[in-house]
C-alpha cells in the first residue's frame, strides 16, 4: 500500500512541477463587463438617493397631515441599503480574498 502512495506521490509532484505559474489574463469580454457593472453602481447610487429624497417628503408629509409615522423605518432602509450597497466591493474582497 506504501508503495502505491509512494508512486502516486511522484507522480502527481511531476506532473505540478511541470505546469507553471500561469499569468493571470482579463476575459475577451471584460471591458464590456466593468462598463456594465459601472452602469449597475450609478443606477444603485441614484436609486438610494431618489429612495431617501422620498422617505424625505412623505416624512414632511405624515408630519404635516397629522398620520402615523412610517417614514422614518424608509429612511434607516434606504441608508442602510446606501451603506451595504457602496461597501459592496470592500465585503467582496473581505469575503473572496486576493
Amino acid at each position: 500500500m506504501s508503495m502505491i502512495l509512494a508512486a502516486a506521490h511522484d507522480m502527481y509532484g511531476t506532473v505540478l512541477a511541470q505546469m507553471g505559474n500561469p499569468t493571470p489574463e482579463a476575459p475577451p469580454i471584460s471591458d464590456k463587463i466593468m462598463q456594465m457593472v459601472r452602469y449597475l453602481t450609478w443606477f444603485v447610487l441614484l436609486s438610494g438617493v431618489g429612495a431617501i429624497m422620498y422617505a424625505g417628503g412623505r416624512f414632511a408629509w405624515e408630519k404635516w397631515s397629522g398620520g402615523g409615522l412610517q417614514s422614518p423605518k424608509m429612511v434607516a432602509g434606504a441608508m442602510i441599503g446606501g451603506v451595504v450597497a457602496t461597501s459592496a466591493g470592500t465585503i467582496m474582497n473581505a469575503v473572496v480574498g486576493t
